[in-house]
Order: structure tokens, then C-alpha cells, then sequence
């Protein structure tokens, strides 16, 4: 009977203890839940450290692929030429003049001289990257195989690698493989689109100065391609001042034989004089809009790709990614360790445990020395 006595106050002063020590503990990991949300660079440098393997193993595969990747990529060149606005056509300035002087008489038989001169360069600007002037110089100099079809280029051989995939040069036949409604052979649109990209105009605001720049995996092919493309611009820009200048000649002469006023004949003849000014300067000037100062040469640098570049960002970029794994992963675990272990079921659990066995412990004890 005692013994039993015994067990039952050493339960009861157990289970006592017990929830003193719980009440203990929650108020320990409260008191330290601030502590834990510091940042520890100790702590930062150990998880580090402990995943220095996969760490190390990541920026490897990342610096592999980017120099493997970096190595594949073909060089492309980029010719520039630099190119100023031509001086102010006489015509042009002339009709200006005489605008002013001869304006409102000129209005009185229905003719219009217009205000100031226009700015040819950036007319001409503009008409060089449009779509109908592009499209008709890649059809003029044949552009669209080497355009659309080339992937790389033999310094050795000097000719264009042309993509099996896409194009056949030995049968001459457009392979691709497109959904509708595209074609094999690309459209003039996506030549324009393509031409675009590796076309580049930049003007100079203080100075002016207009530089054309194009890129291809040849030098000497991006070189033609930006000497055609000032050349035809010029010719397209005299080309049409000349058709603007005899139909206003057509027009002039037909309205100096419909006037009978001295005066309107004297600024007619004079108007005439002007326009033919312009299609006689427009037919000696080659360099008609745009002349050159720095023609394009084939240059022997490449432009791109930037392959050292290449490698360190890849690099760079597998440290940092490899980094973040290994810190997520190490405080994950350590998150759920918390958790478990401020768990109050499976403390009261183990605990209740540990303090069942014992006190069985201590009545096997008691009732041996009663023996």
C-alpha cells in the first residue's frame, strides 16, 4: 500500500515538474525568436561553406556551357562609312528666293512656290529606311540568299556558309520549313525585317555627320552591301528631283503661254531657269544628298559576340544561382528542424515518455529493496 502511495506522489510531482519545465522552455524560445531573425554572417559563411561540392559543381557546368556556347557563335563584322549632308542645291536655294520675292504674284495665276528649302538629308534619311526603298535594293542586288540564308562565313575560302536547313545552293532551292501562310523562300517582308536588324543609322546633332553602319558574318559582303546602299540612295534622291523639276518645268511652260502679263512671264522664266538648274546639277553630282567622308572599308576585328563577356556573365551567373540552391536548401532544413522541436505535441510526447519510464523505474528500485 505504501508503495503504491509512493508511485502515485512520484507521478504527480512529475508531471508537476514536467509542465514547469514546457512552460520554461516556450517562454526560452520566445525570448530568443528576435535573435533568430537576425542575420548571422557566420551562420551565411557555414552554410556556404558546407555546400562549397554543389556550389563549385554549378559554376563549373555554367562556365563550360558559356564557353562552349560562346565558341559556336560566328563572328560578325560591322563596316561603317561616315557620311555628310551635301551643300544646299542651288535650285533649291533659288526657288526659296524667289518665293519670297514673287510669292504673292505668283498666287494671283494659281501658283503655289512653296516656303523655305526642305531638308534633304533627312528625307533622304527617312527614304532609306523605309520598307519600299529596302525591298527594292535587296531585289536590285540580289540580296536575299545571302541575307536569309547564310549562317556563318570561311575566312579561308572567303565565301559565305550557307544553312543546309534553309537553303540548297547546289540546286538553288529554299528548304525551310514554315507554317503557313509563310513560304520557303522568305518573303520581301521578311527581308525587310532581317535587313533592318543588321542596318543601323546614327546622326550627329551638333555636327550633322550621318554614320550608316551594317553587320554580316562576312566583312567584305557588309562592306558592298553599304557602299550599293549610299550609292543608291544618292541616285534615288536625284533620281526623283529631276522628275519634281521637269513637271514643274512642264507646268511652268504651259502657264507662261496661258499669261499675257509681263510681270508673270518675268517670274515664270525665271522659275524655269531654276528647276533646270536643279536637273543639271542633279545629273553631275553623284554624291547628290549624302558625300562621303569615310568610305566603307572591310574591317578586319570582328564586332561580336563579346566571348570573354560571355563566359563571365555565364559564370557569374551559375555562382550566384548555385549560391541561392545551397542557402535555401540549408535554411529549409533548418526550418523544419525548428519547427519539429518547438512542436509542443511531440515535446509533451517524448516527454510523458521519458517520465512513464522512469518512475517505473523508481517502483521496480523501491520494491526491490522491500524484498
Amino acid at each position: 500500500m505504501q508503495s503504491v502511495l509512493k508511485s502515485h506522489e512520484l507521478h504527480g510531482g512529475t508531471s508537476h515538474e514536467v509542465e514547469a519545465m514546457n512552460s520554461k522552455k516556450i517562454y526560452q524560445q520566445q525570448q530568443q525568436l528576435p535573435e533568430d531573425d537576425e542575420i548571422d554572417l557566420a551562420e551565411l559563411w557555414h552554410a556556404i561553406w558546407s555546400g562549397k561540392i554543389l556550389i563549385i559543381a554549378i559554376s563549373a557546368f555554367f562556365a563550360i556551357s558559356s564557353i562552349l556556347y560562346a565558341i559556336n557563335q560566328p563572328n560578325i563584322y560591322k563596316a561603317t562609312t561616315l557620311l555628310s549632308p551635301a551643300s544646299e542645291q542651288g535650285g533649291a536655294s533659288g526657288l526659296a528666293k524667289m518665293a519670297g520675292q514673287f510669292g504673292g504674284l505668283a498666287s494671283l495665276a494659281g501658283i503655289n512656290l512653296g516656303g523655305g528649302g526642305t531638308d534633304k538629308t533627312g528625307l533622304a534619311l527617312e527614304v532609306l529606311k523605309s520598307r519600299f526603298f529596302i525591298e527594292n535594293f535587296i531585289n536590285k542586288h540580289q540580296l536575299l540568299v545571302p541575307l536569309m540564308a547564310t549562317n556563318n562565313w570561311d575566312i579561308n575560302n572567303n565565301t559565305l556558309v550557307f544553312d543546309d536547313e534553309i537553303y540548297n545552293p547546289k540546286t538553288k532551292t529554299w528548304l525551310r520549313e514554315v507554317k503557313a501562310p509563310k513560304q520557303p523562300k522568305p518573303s520581301l517582308w521578311e527581308a525587310y525585317v532581317a535587313f533592318k536588324e543588321i542596318l543601323s543609322v546614327t546622326t550627329d546633332k551638333e555636327s550633322g555627320m550621318v554614320t550608316l553602319a551594317i553587320e554580316h558574318y562576312s566583312p567584305e559582303v557588309a562592306t558592298q552591301w553599304l557602299k550599293w546602299l549610299v550609292n543608291d540612295i544618292n541616285e534615288t534622291m536625284r533620281e526623283q528631283d529631276k522628275i519634281e523639276a521637269q513637271d514643274s518645268i512642264d507646268y511652268l511652260t504651259g502657264k507662261l503661254q496661258e499669261t499675257q502679263l509681263a510681270d508673270m512671264q518675268t517670274v515664270f522664266y525665271q522659275l524655269i531657269e531654276q528647276q533646270t538648274k536643279t536637273i543639271m546639277l542633279a545629273e553631275v553630282s553623284k554624291e547628290y544628298v549624302l558625300k562621303t567622308i569615310d568610305p566603307a572599308n572591310a574591317p578586319e576585328e570582328k564586332a561580336k559576340p563579346k566571348r570573354a563577356l560571355i563566359v563571365v556573365l555565364g559564370t557569374m551567373l551559375g555562382g550566384i544561382l548555385s549560391v541561392l540552391i545551397v542557402l535555401i536548401r540549408y535554411f529549409s532544413k533548418k526550418a523544419t528542424t525548428t519547427n519539429l522541436s518547438n512542436d509542443p505535441l511531440i515535446t509533451d510526447k517524448s516527454e510523458r515518455v521519458s517520465t512513464q519510464q522512469e518512475p517505473s523505474t523508481n517502483s521496480n528500485q523501491t520494491l526491490g529493496k522491500q524484498e
